[in-house]
């Protein structure tokens, strides 16, 4: 099995602490040493030399004016908030709403040219209608107890269904079966996402795979990653955006992809999949 996504920024943390450490034996200091410099206990140096404990601003200027090495710190403190930035908590994100993290993903979209998503929960963003939209973001919204801006967010995130149109962009998903059989918004609302995967399915830009619940597995169902033009995977995890960097993870996920694809069925075959799916939701009230 693969590492938890969150191995890359671990990787990051520890590259950092270890950088640190190299300063301080650079410098001949001790750990105790730092620690009578810096004016703080000697458990947080061992916490910020293991990784365990992030180092902030402040205390990466004392720690290379410690070592006497102040020309340093402006590039680790960059170093150290690149590393913040690629475990990033929804409910940090979503503090002040859901909109700028829909913006922000508008940007990363309108730079990517393939991208390939895997999905075992609910449909991407960039295939999401309105109503589906709406209705699972106000889940997000009630279950993280964030402030409360879902009409906005759900604009942003409708407007990323541009690239699908224009600017030539390349969207490979797969998704599970289950995506277009739990019930997360309204029958109406499921009729009309399903519905819309059937009319985007014939856009050049489009390829869609589905991986039917009796497709004999040869890749376990993941979490619902997203893979930018194999330089940036976004993983998505209950609690978490997870950027992962790193060339071996990435490798991995293209892998996983791969694995997942051979099991999809495309064309006619995925879309009586999605017009089953429709049918199951039965006849809408009259």
């Amino acid at each position: 099995m693969t590492a938890s996504p969150s191995s890359s920024a671990q990787a990051a943390r520890e590259a950092l602490a270890v950088r640190l450490q190299h300063l301080r034996k650079d410098a001949g200091l001790t750990g105790k040493d730092i620690s009578a410099r810096c004016g703080w206990h000697p458990a947080k140096t061992t916490r910020l030399q293991k990784g365990a404990a992030p180092p902030s601003d402040t205390d990466i200027r004392a720690w290379c004016a410690a070592c006497g090495a102040d020309d340093q710190a402006e590039d680790l403190i960059a170093t150290a908030r690149a590393v913040d930035s690629m475990y990033l908590e929804w409910r940090r994100l979503h503090r002040n709403g859901m909109r700028t993290v829909q913006e922000d993903w508008y940007a990363l979209h309108e730079q990517t040219r393939v991208c390939r998503v895997y999905v075992s929960n609910v449909p991407p963003g960039f295939f999401q209608t309105t109503g589906f939209a709406t209705a699972l973001m106000g889940q997000i919204t009630r279950f993280q107890g964030t402030p409360n801006d879902v009409a906005e967010a759900v604009a942003a995130r409708v407007a990323r269904s541009r690239f699908l149109y224009e600017g030539g962009h390349r969207y490979v998903v797969l998704m599970e079966e289950s995506v277009l059989r739990f019930r997360t918004a309204e029958p109406e609302a499921m009729r009309g996402q399903l519905r819309h995967l059937l009319a985007v399915m014939p856009l050049a830009s489009v390829s869609l795979g589905i991986i039917p619940f009796t497709a004999q597995r040869t890749v376990w169902p993941l979490e619902a990653f997203y893979l930018h033009d194999d330089t940036v995977a976004v993983v998505e995890t209950l609690t978490a955006e997870i950027k992962v960097t790193q060339p071996r993870e990435l490798a991995d996920y293209a892998k996983a992809f791969a694995g997942l694809a051979s099991m999809a069925v495309y064309g006619d075959a995925a879309r009586t999949l999605i017009r089953d799916a429709i049918d199951a939701l039965g006849e809408p009230p009259q």
